[in-house]
């Protein structure tokens, strides 16, 4: 990458960050996902000494390796949501379950402009998470997740997330074959639920950690 593009990255990023904070949010911005990484396990899980932790389901979380360092640190309790060997009814109970855990690590969405949090949700346990719930909330954001405001977040979600993940997750439903959102009625839909987050409530419940390299969808 030319370093004046990674530049402008870490120019949006910043400014973002800086909206985030106005909105009570917590936020950092690092270069890589590895450095997202030591942020959470070196400086993140030490300040909220959390006894319990969740996740929101998320590619940014899995392929980057945060999902399992923080499954590795010693004395946590999880609340392991990614273990899809369950049977649905103990997946949903799990689910439940992790709804109180002391933190909840995911990803967004999306993450605006002007300082918030732009999700969209199949059965409504991450983003539950995200509003209340866990003591703490971490989220880990990639560049790729920025858009200008919460309409073209939404565009973002609707024409590229929602129907990757929907492929990723070998879903029957139109958005697989057309590659956006035809607002479907399919059996298998995994966009139910939306949430804008404009506000952290309490003030810095919310930590937004922002990457400046494309992470996840």
């Amino acid at each position: 990458m030319h370093p004046k593009l990674k530049e402008f990255h870490q120019c949006r990023l910043e400014e973002t960050a800086k909206a985030l904070r106005k909105n009570n949010f917590a936020a950092h911005v690092v270069e890589t996902a590895q450095d997202a990484k030591e942020l959470i396990l070196g400086t993140l899980l030490p300040e909220c000494k959390p006894g319990s932790v969740s996740f929101g389901g998320s590619m940014t979380l899995a392929e980057n390796g945060i999902y399992e360092a923080v499954k590795a640190v010693p004395g946590l309790k999880i609340f392991d949501t990614y273990n899809y060997s369950l049977p649905p009814a103990e997946m949903v109970e799990l689910r439940r379950q992790a709804l109180l855990a002391d933190l909840f690590i995911t990803s967004t969405n999306a993450v605006t402009e002007q300082g918030a949090l732009v999700n969209l949700d199949g059965t409504g346990n991450r983003v539950a998470s995200l509003t209340f719930g866990p003591k703490k909330v971490i989220v880990v954001a990639g560049r790729n997740k920025l858009c200008p405001d919460e309409f073209s977040a939404m565009e973002h979600i609707r024409s590229l997330a929602a129907p990757v993940n929907a492929a990723r997750l070998s879903k029957k439903t139109p958005c697989v074959s057309t590659h956006r959102c035809e607002d479907c009625l399919s059996p298998e839909r995994i966009c139910n639920t939306w949430t804008i987050t404009v506000k952290s409530a309490p003030k810095e419940r919310t930590v937004v950690v922002l990457v400046n390299e494309d992470m996840g969808f």
